[in-house]
């Protein structure tokens, strides 16, 4: 189980006038799906990025599990780092094959090659991408890069696994495909946090528990 609290947090990008988050106070857990909805420039990257503990706040805290995430020593934060995944509306994918894609968190882990080709097989025969495991990355299209980055997410059994728009390129069948996968993770004790620009993109049977809705950088009430 893992919670991240988010308290009071401020947050602009260099040369920026305004703020991109404004005084943010939230939480995201296990066994929950949320959906962080709002339009374009309204803030749900950022609010993702930093609760996935990639960015520092200009202002406020972030805790996991109580203690303050920016204030552990280099060894605390990679082992919160890897209970969490993030997903990049944008994927970003390494040279090579899907397979050493997929498989590279469990490499980061120390696991040997066959064993992390084994598990990585594993999630790509969820996702219907054990076909491609051998195909250069640079040769897939964008809806087959989201998927193999959904399943190099999912690899090493996230604690919370945070998507930036991951339907966006799939239709409607690898979108409900992706959402079952996404539901069963939660169902065995994952957080799911997912953001979009509405509940309407969302595939049929991932219904959200909670809904934080910005505008402006600000949490609509």
């Amino acid at each position: 189980m893992i919670t991240v609290k988010l308290r009071h947090v401020w947050h602009r990008y260099p040369g920026m006038i305004g703020w991109a988050l404004k005084d943010i106070s939230t939480e995201f857990g296990s066994r929950r799906i949320i959906l962080v909805s709002g339009r374009n420039g309204s803030g749900k990257t950022t609010l993702l990025k930093i609760a996935a503990l990639l960015y520092k706040p200009w202002r406020g805290e972030v805790t996991v599990d109580g203690q303050s995430f920016w204030e552990m020593d280099e060894a605390e934060k990679i082992m919160s780092r890897r209970r969490i995944a993030y997903v990049h509306e944008k994927p970003i994918l390494l040279r090579g094959s899907v397979l050493e894609n997929v498989a590279y968190p469990l490499r980061l882990r120390g696991l040997k090659w066959g064993n992390a080709a084994s598990k990585a097989e594993e999630i790509m025969r969820e996702l219907e991408l054990v076909e491609l495991a051998d195909k250069d990355v640079k040769e897939l299209s964008a809806g087959q890069s989201q998927l193999a980055a959904v399943a190099r997410a999912l690899v090493a059994d996230p604690e919370l696994i945070f998507l930036d728009g991951p339907f966006a390129h799939l239709d409607s069948r690898k979108s409900e495909l992706v959402g079952q996968v996404l539901r069963a993770r939660e169902r065995n004790g994952a957080g799911i946090v997912i953001a979009s620009h509405g509940r309407g993109e969302l595939p049929k049977g991932l219904e959200p528990d909670k809904i934080i809705a910005l505008e402006e950088g600000q949490v609509k009430l």
